[in-house]
């Protein structure tokens, strides 16, 4: 069979049984709704629903896009953690409009948030850091990030000069290790259905607090 064929006879969304959304009873803020559907992907045993697509682009428009994941959600936005000299942060210093998408596909839901990224003081960023396991903090004390790789046993030896230095120091840090918040100015809740088409509920920042309207599917 053509791929074209295979691909489209694949499911999309568990059907019927999905949830939906009551945009009538949507709270004042994106920030509640997210963190609602967020238990409710943890409640559904959704893999990794703390994993989220993260798109940035450079000063001349060259856009890059990887999964990384979620640490927190607060006034402030929505969190991630990087070194600040990888893709990533270099894209942020050059242009800090960025936008993440979450799709938890058991539930028929997707989430869209935009907006602007910005760094979080030293302390913040030294505690994630902290916080992340031994074998994480090594990975991240290795200072190449996406530079080209001679061999697997390169990274090996360089992991575990890492993993070395963590285990020794417990409050070792890597230097540029950066927690960034994306402060958005539109969410966009994405709810399909089991009949009909999908529910677009989309939040905007204004002057003093945030409106919502409706999409067209």
């Amino acid at each position: 069979m053509p791929l074209r064929d295979r691909l489209r006879a694949l499911p999309t969304f568990p059907r019927p049984g999905l949830p939906g959304l009551d945009v009538g009873a949507a709270p004042a803020t994106p920030h509640e709704l997210f963190t609602t559907w967020l238990d409710d992907a943890i409640d559904a045993g959704v893999l990794a629903p703390h994993a989220v697509v993260l798109s940035t682009a450079d000063a001349a428009g060259n856009v890059r896009a990887r999964t990384v994941i979620l640490k927190d959600v607060t006034s402030d936005g929505w969190w991630f953690a990087s070194r600040s000299s990888g893709p990533k942060g270099r894209d942020l210093e050059a242009n800090p409009h960025a936008a993440m998408t979450f799709l938890w596909p058991v539930l028929g839901r997707q989430v869209r948030v935009t907006g602007t990224v910005s760094v979080a003081d030293p302390a913040t960023s030294r505690a994630d850091f902290l916080a992340r396991p031994d074998l994480s903090r090594a990975a991240g004390l290795v200072n190449r990030q996406s530079e080209p790789l001679g061999s697997l046993a390169e990274y090996d030896a360089a992991f575990a000069a890492a993993l070395d230095a963590v285990t020794a120091d417990p409050g070792l840090v890597a230097p540029d290790w950066t927690a960034f918040a994306l402060a958005p100015t539109e969410v966009e809740f994405w709810q399909a259905s089991d009949e009909g088409p999908h529910v677009r509920l989309l939040y905007r920042q204004g002057d003093t607090d945030w409106t919502t309207g409706l999409l067209w599917p």
